[in-house]
């Protein structure tokens, strides 16, 4: 674990001395977490930062989707995803494209091609990343889409 093991420590000796800890110092140890694939670390985190009475905000919902897609985890990350609402935090352009990354990437073509046509009509755009996986998708299969 190394570095991050010596964050969390410093995350906890932060919290232990009283210090009141916004968002930021949570987001980054999540997304160190997430990196280095400690993903049911980063949700207890996570969890924390609210139980703390903390709001995530759209760059740390971002984080925790992809850190989840990446570990294969979807249904999870589309929970993630689905619970922004809740805490007063909309889904922008780039969670919207991680989202959509992860359901190509684990072969749920039809939430993908779903949630595009969500985003798209909330004004949106796919990015560069998402438009090759539907590319590479359509180009390396038997079946047509229709986007």
């Amino acid at each position: 674990m190394g570095h991050i093991e010596e964050a969390l420590k410093l995350f906890e000796a932060m919290r232990n001395s009283g210090l009141e800890l916004d968002i930021v110092p949570y987001t980054i140890l999540i997304d160190g977490l997430c990196k280095v694939g400690h993903i049911k670390v980063a949700e207890e985190l996570f969890h924390q930062l609210l139980n703390n009475g903390l709001k995530p905000d759209v760059y740390t919902y971002c984080i925790m989707i992809n850190g989840l897609c990446k570990d294969g985890l979807l249904d999870e990350a589309y929970t993630f995803f689905g619970s922004m609402g809740k805490n007063d935090c909309s889904p922008d352009s780039c969670c919207y494209n991680v989202m959509i990354q992860g359901f190509l990437r684990n072969s749920y073509i039809s939430k993908a091609t779903q949630l595009l046509t969500e985003m798209v009509g909330k004004g949106f755009c796919a990015d560069i990343f998402t438009v090759t996986l539907f590319i590479d998708l359509i180009l390396h299969s038997n079946k047509s889409i229709l986007l």
